[in-house]
């Protein structure tokens, strides 16, 4: 059983068949269902199966993903860590952040590093933070930026600040530049929030409601928006407040096309982490960008620790 077989077997279980899976290896159809009936051979147990005319896994393949994903992950740390010996600053490095990270902050650190580091490799990609903690575990990126710390022991998380989140209106919005005493004084406001979708969570799609089930207030009328620019824009227009970091916010308050809600009895943050795999393999220049990232997110002021709100159960939308 080696790598190549491991791999072949992940791209088939994620493109969802052998066609897709040959496109994406740049390989003929027989010669992916060739490796994947040689593996299965090995093994003596299918690994997938033909249901409603789609492939999925078999009980045997879900019981292989995780190991496979580790053995491929460990095979490009061996080849990465064998190139970076001939040339030390020089290389791919792959990035992931969750897509609201990617902002000014994240732009000023990617200058400083291709400035001092302009032969190495770097791609970016973004995702929600679990995706993040899964393209870590695969090997798929180097280093990831994500919200609040992934508890699996397969990887390593340091948490770099936490950031305040605060309520934004629109400027012409009644409350806009003022404060309210508590947040049960919001709670017949239309938000706008992250939709909470099933088997893809987003950490702070579920802020608004926590804060509101914390605070025991009950349901609250919102509108789920999947892309925080269009959250801004409906805030922009009037259509709803929000509930935003600091710097998702910043460029729209510099600008005044938003405004802020100062509330009394409201402490909200989200912790930002950076993970890399445990045990991985980091290159020099890996390393290096994530000196610069410590750096450069070190110099944010964290907010005061808060209680972690529980999960909360969908609350009514429109």
């Amino acid at each position: 059983m080696d790598s190549d077989a491991l791999n072949t077997f992940l791209v088939v279980h994620r493109r969802g068949g052998i066609s897709n899976a040959a496109k994406a290896l740049h390989r003929s159809q027989p010669a992916i269902s060739r490796r994947i009936a040689l593996l299965e051979q090995e093994l003596g147990v299918p690994l997938f199966e033909r249901i409603a005319g789609k492939t999925r896994l078999s009980d045997a393949g879900r019981v292989m993903v995780p190991y496979a994903e580790r053995a491929v992950a460990a095979a490009q740390d061996a080849e990465n860590a064998v190139r970076a010996l001939l040339r030390d600053n020089s290389g791919p490095v792959a990035l992931a952040v969750t897509g609201t990270l990617a902002g000014e902050r994240l732009s000023k650190v990617l200058k400083r590093f291709a400035r001092r580091h302009p032969d190495v490799a770097l791609t970016l990609r973004t995702a929600t933070s679990a995706e993040v903690s899964d393209l870590i575990r695969r090997g798929e990126a180097t280093i990831g930026l994500r919200y609040d710390r992934d508890r699996s022991g397969d990887l390593d998380c340091e948490v770099l600040f936490a950031e305040p989140l605060g309520v934004v209106c629109a400027p012409d919005h009644p409350l806009a530049g003022r404060r309210v005493g508590r947040l049960a004084d919001l709670s017949d406001e239309r938000w706008i929030a992250f939709p909470e979708v099933p088997g893809r969570r987003e950490i702070t799609a579920s802020h608004v409601f926590a804060l509101f089930l914390t605070h025991g207030l009950g349901e609250v009328d919102w509108t789920p928006v999947d892309s925080l620019t269009a959250q801004k824009r409906l805030v922009e227009a009037g259509l709803g407040i929000a509930l935003l970091s600091q710097s998702n916010a910043a460029e729209e308050l510099r600008a005044s096309s938003i405004a802020t809600i100062r509330v009394g009895n409201l402490t909200a943050s989200h912790e930002v982490v950076a993970v890399t795999r445990h045990g991985g393999f980091l290159s020099a220049a890996s390393r290096r960008l994530l000196d610069i990232i410590r750096t450069d997110f070190s110099k944010v002021k964290s907010a005061p620790r808060a209680a972690k709100p529980p999960r909360p159960s969908p609350r009514r939308h429109r």
